[in-house]
């Protein structure tokens, strides 16, 4: 017994393909492994329609929300980000013949390809920032490796005695919410920390200075007198290199910016924009740091 009932779009094609060739109803249900009847019925509509697609994928409930509606949801996405499921749908069936419910919204805007998600966190830039970030891209938007090899990348970092596992899920029962192995204990202030200078270039690793107290001009002085220098002086003795830091008040003291004019025939400062963090290569060092910590055997228990 052939296979009988409708037959998918590919199928239909095969059928229609085989009585063009000449093959006879009965070859044709033979080759194919389909009814006579099957063979006879999906050929007679391609001859009067001249068509072999299945009429089922018509079947069902029809769409509410058509390639238009679809349209219009995409604009109230884009206009709001933040709307929840409920504004959405009551923003949408505003002015509409026909509303929609909000499981059709959220079936809606997954066919389209959104999903409810946490956004991700940024600082928040201003405008005059913004621009002196994108004068900086152009700037050196033509440097190579090589000319980026000459630059020396710093910064200070805090690493906490107790560091956050973040949002930590465990398997327990209604009852145990209070059991010492279903709790997460929690430290003030992360239970203290250790704040230090670094440095770095491509060529090495620099001195890791640790940090006393607060980071002040006085302080930082000594820093860039007692390390910076002589790693400058040493992996570029052409005067070819270039001092990277942030625009840290300290940083952009008088006192420094006069040391850092006195020594300007052995390294160049690098012009750095201000809230920019991410063009820092040195923020990976610092999270291959704490990766480190985390992975040891036996954790510190002191500062």
């Amino acid at each position: 017994m052939g296979k009988k009932g409708d037959l998918s779009n590919f199928e239909r094609g095969m059928v229609v393909g085989a009585r063009r060739a000449g093959l006879s109803i009965s070859q044709s249900a033979q080759l194919l492994g389909f009814s006579r009847t099957t063979i006879s019925r999906v050929y007679k509509e391609w001859c009067e329609k001249g068509k072999t697609s299945s009429m089922r994928q018509s079947c069902g409930r029809k769409c509410l929300v058509d390639a238009r509606g679809q349209r219009r949801m995409g604009r109230l996405i884009q206009a709001d980000r933040r709307a929840t499921l409920t504004e959405i749908t009551t923003r949408y069936n505003r002015g509409m013949q026909q509303s929609i419910c909000e499981a059709t919204t959220r079936t809606t805007l997954r066919r389209m390809g959104y999903n409810s998600r946490r956004p991700h966190r940024v600082p928040l830039i201003s405008t005059t920032n913004r621009k002196k970030r994108l004068q900086f891209a152009r700037a050196h938007q033509n440097w190579t490796v090589e000319d980026w090899k000459n630059v020396a990348w710093s910064d200070e970092s805090r690493f906490l005695l107790r560091h956050s596992d973040g949002r930590v899920r465990i398997w327990r029962k209604q009852n145990e919410n209070m059991d010492p192995s279903c709790l997460v204990t929690t430290v003030q202030a992360g239970g203290g920390g250790v704040m230090v200078w670094g440095m770095f270039s491509w060529h090495t690793l620099g001195p890791l200075v640790p940090i006393g107290h607060r980071l002040n001009a006085t302080a930082y002085l000594s820093i860039v007198s007692d390390h910076v220098h002589p790693f400058m002086t040493t992996m570029y003795p052409s005067s070819d290199g270039y001092f990277q830091q942030d625009n840290a008040p300290c940083h952009k003291a008088r006192i420094i910016s006069n040391w850092f004019l006195e020594h300007d025939n052995e390294f160049t400062v690098l012009k750095w924009p201000p809230q920019s963090p991410d063009l820092n290569p040195i923020e990976y060092l610092w999270d291959v740091v704490e990766r480190e910590l985390r992975a040891l055997d036996v954790h510190p228990t002191n500062l």
